[in-house]
């Protein structure tokens, strides 16, 4: 590769984050069962823990997701001790995930449910979540809901449009200094019949409603197949509401996969259409890359940095798309060229400049050949190892 393309990757790399999830790093499981691991972390401590090793061999995610009530169960009281155990492990709390899904009372919805009660108290703990995130410093607050119906005629579609847009925009008007509220869509699971925010176009709308702090917030594996994620990406970043991502790979639908296992093509792409509109319009697109995966099966921390460093890859391959180049192909339709120069691109082997950007930055050259050199995965495993058991047998 030459000077000139090296130092473009170099230069993506230097300015490429990518936040890791905390509920990444403990057992999870399947609507079937949870399969343990054992070394996997319960505690916020041990979360922090797992994701200050990716970030040491990586250098590229300084930040953590949290998810209130598996992290946070106290709420904002939970606070300053997980402010200092992030920095104890040189990372920040990264956006903050309401949890209003999982407690019994949202059997039929939380913003969206029939009973003005339960949506009262899912809206108290969208405002106690803005709270945490202001006590932590964490900008982002990241909106997922599971509200929906599975049978035609058993709810009025209407009005549970209507209460979401009451719900977000009180949740809105409580956001300050630089936050910010990401508004999430899946089309289906676990409702079957109608999703309250099934696709981006009602997420983009739901945003509008809320407020200007809004945008949207795009899941790669919440999409009907073969869907066109990066068009909804371009789209998006036209009307300036792309506020993040939850990336992650599927073979049908919701997988949670790790990035780019299934179609590294399409993530190259969407990481395309950002870097292109930076290009033409000469303004940083504001968007928080975050990972959303849930590894059953792969080793945890081995999986994310497996997820980190294809990510970093993908980046810097779509940093070297020659914008010019295809610009002008698109202008004068000339297909093959403007096809060629986005497969060009893809094809090309970063590894060694990234290998050279790790380098100067006292990163090891292969991330994973560290961790697996420094122990620390035979060490929690003996640590943890029979509270895990012992987690297996409860299930039984």
């Amino acid at each position: 590769m030459d000077e000139k393309r090296t130092d473009t990757v170099i230069q993506a790399l230097d300015r490429f984050q990518i936040e890791l999830p905390s509920w990444g790093f403990a057992n999870t499981g399947t609507r079937f069962g949870k399969f343990t691991q054992p070394a996997a972390a319960s505690t916020v401590e041990e979360k922090f823990s797992d994701a200050g090793q990716v970030h040491a061999v990586t250098g590229v995610c300084p930040t953590v997701a949290l998810h209130v009530l598996w992290d946070l169960p106290h709420g904002a009281d939970d606070a300053p001790q997980v402010h200092a155990l992030a920095a104890t492990h040189g990372l920040r709390a990264g956006a903050i995930n309401p949890n209003v899904f999982q407690d019994q009372i949202y059997k039929y919805g939380s913003l969206g449910n029939p009973d003005a009660a339960i949506r009262a108290a899912a809206l108290t703990h969208l405002l106690d979540s803005v709270e945490i995130a202001e006590r932590l410093g964490s900008r982002d607050l990241s909106l997922w809901f599971a509200d929906g119906s599975n049978y035609p005629g058993t709810q009025n579609i209407r009005h549970r449009r209507k209460w979401f847009v009451d719900g977000l925009r009180t949740t809105h008007g409580k956001l300050s200094g630089d936050q910010r509220m990401l508004v999430e869509y899946k089309p289906f699971e676990p409702a079957f019949y109608h999703t309250d925010i099934a696709d981006w176009g009602m997420a983009l709308q739901f945003a509008r409603d809320a407020g200007p702090r809004a945008k949207v917030l795009v899941d790669t594996g919440h999409h009907y197949q073969a869907q066109n994620i990066e068009q909804i990406v371009a789209w998006l970043l036209d009307l300036d509401m792309l506020g993040g991502f939850h990336f992650n790979d599927r073979r049908y639908a919701d997988d949670d996969l790790t990035m780019g296992s299934i179609d590294p093509y399409q993530v190259f792409r969407i990481f395309h259409e950002i870097l292109h509109f930076e290009w033409e319009t000469g303004k940083r697109a504001d968007i928080a890359y975050m990972i959303d995966q849930s590894h059953n099966l792969k080793g945890k921390i081995e999986a994310m940095i497996q997820t980190v460093t294809t990510a970093m890859e993908l980046y810097a391959k779509a940093a070297l798309v020659d914008h010019e180049k295809l610009a002008g192909y698109q202008t004068s339709c000339a297909l093959v060229d403007a096809e060629t120069c986005l497969k060009d691109a893809f094809s090309t082997d970063v590894r060694p400049v990234i290998r050279e950007w790790s380098h100067s930055k006292g990163l090891p050259a292969d991330p994973m050949d560290a961790f697996r050199q420094s122990g620390y995965l035979e060490k929690i495993t003996a640590e943890r190892s029979v509270r895990n058991a012992a987690a297996v047998s409860s299930y039984a």
